[in-house]
């Protein structure tokens, strides 16, 4: 009976139309005009999650419990304006098994939302060129997307790796839209939206004060 009923890795909820060799869940393109988005980390103490947008661009840790049980924050998710897909890693060192899995988690979890009525913007993530085989299958074409840059430019092979998956990205998905969380290197381009990091909020609120 656990078998027949597909109970594991989430299948039980949902099996959706994939894409690609290893049937990516496929996103449809959603178009959300917003500013400010905070992290999933503080989405259970907002206070007015109604005109905001949710994004995942925290330490992997912090949500993995939406993959394990993506029934319970369904109805949080569902109160802001737009949620964006959620950042599982795809390190340049994980093996490649690992940034796939990762890769149809926040697939399967962003297809389910949507399923749900949730505005969903896809999180859009690369290790190296040998993931643009796979790390663009299911993506949407010409809506809003988000991307990081945090982590990326610590040095010059890390920079030409997120230029190159940059450029792929505005390629392949023609975004409308580009929430950009973190600082913007130079010759990214595109309909930019930047997004202040975390630790660029906390700094400008010492200032103020």
């Amino acid at each position: 009976m656990y078998r027949q009923g597909r109970n594991y890795e989430n299948l039980n909820k949902g099996i959706f139309d994939g894409t690609g060799t290893y049937d990516i869940p496929r996103l449809f393109p959603e178009h959300c005009n917003i500013k400010n988005f905070i992290g999933f980390n503080f989405a259970k103490t907002c206070k007015q999650p109604y005109d905001k947008g949710l994004h995942f661009f925290i330490d992997d840790y912090q949500f993995t419990r939406l993959w394990s049980n993506p029934d319970t924050y369904l109805e949080l998710l569902q109160k802001f304006k737009c949620v964006c897909t959620p950042d599982f890693s795809t390190y340049t060192d994980f093996p490649k098994a690992v940034q796939i899995y990762n890769h149809y988690r926040k697939h399967w979890l962003g297809a389910y939302w949507q399923n749900n009525g949730i505005t969903v913007i896809p999180t859009i993530s690369w290790s190296d060129k040998a993931s643009f085989e796979w790390c663009f299958d299911g993506e949407p074409v010409g809506g809003a997307v988000a991307v990081s840059s945090v982590g990326t430019q610590l040095n010059k092979e890390s920079r030409l790796l997120f230029m190159d998956g940059y450029n792929e990205m505005l390629a392949r998905l023609q975004p409308s839209i580009i929430y950009f969380y973190g600082n913007v290197p130079d010759g990214c381009n595109g309909n930019i939206v930047r997004l202040a990091a975390y630790q660029e909020k906390f700094r400008d609120k010492a200032e103020v004060l």
